[in-house]
């Protein structure tokens, strides 16, 4: 009987950890999230070396004089070089930016910011449910975790479509300057972020299910008070 009851004891300890394992996992995608977000190293654009993200763009002359001139790349962007970053004029003056003779779809640019920075707003929500949650000790709140860092993915993921179709749109608004672009490692933590996030969501759906353990794991408050 007591080997039972041991049991059952580390069960009940290993879920309640796993709320915060699973609070680990949506602040891991939130971090890659911030941190793509605040970067420009989202598409870079080849041979003329550039680069830019959601806020602005950059231009370099690398240092590099002995670039083979048949090499169909001349990056990445992070080799030792000059650079000239310049935000955007469509978020303040609503004018689209022209980079290489090739003009931005600002509405695309703006979609897939204002898609971010929602985004953001949802894990900041989402986080604050956790919080909730595991201070006051209710479990209501891990059902609005769910759905916000579920949506927040998503709508990671969707930033991420449109601003691909904003980099196509660019290069095909002028065709008398050739370019070759590659999407770059900032992309890769946004992708990442979204489905990280997600998975988060999920996680705290499944804490949260009518079967769930949570009130076991609780303590058990007088009923006098």
């Amino acid at each position: 009987m007591k080997t039972i009851l041991m049991l059952t004891e580390m069960v009940l300890v290993v879920f309640c950890h796993q709320i915060k394992l699973a609070f680990f996992v949506a602040i891991v995608g939130v971090v890659l999230t911030v941190l793509g977000v605040g970067t420009e190293f989202w598409v870079e654009l080849t041979c003329l070396t550039a680069h830019y993200g959601l806020w602005k763009s950059c231009t370099k002359t690398l240092w590099v004089s002995d670039i083979d001139p048949e090499r169909e790349s001349c990056g990445p962007a992070e080799l030792p070089g000059e650079s000239n970053c310049t935000y955007f004029k469509f978020f303040t003056t609503g004018e689209n930016a022209v980079m290489f003779q090739k003009t931005t779809q600002k509405n695309l640019n703006v979609a897939a910011a204002m898609l971010a920075l929602f985004s953001l707003f949802l894990m900041a929500m989402g986080a604050i449910c956790i919080i909730m949650s595991l201070s006051k000790e209710i479990q209501f709140f891990l059902k609005p975790a769910s759905v916000f860092f579920i949506l927040s993915g998503v709508l990671v993921l969707l930033c991420l479509l449109v601003f691909h179709q904003s980099v196509l749109a660019l290069l095909a608004s002028d065709h008398t300057v050739p370019l070759h672009h590659e999407l770059s490692w900032s992309v890769s933590c946004i992708g990442c972020a979204g489905a990280v996030l997600i998975v988060g969501g999920i996680l705290f759906l499944l804490l949260a299910l009518p079967y769930s353990p949570w009130q076991k794991c609780l303590p058990h408050k007088d009923s006098s008070s």
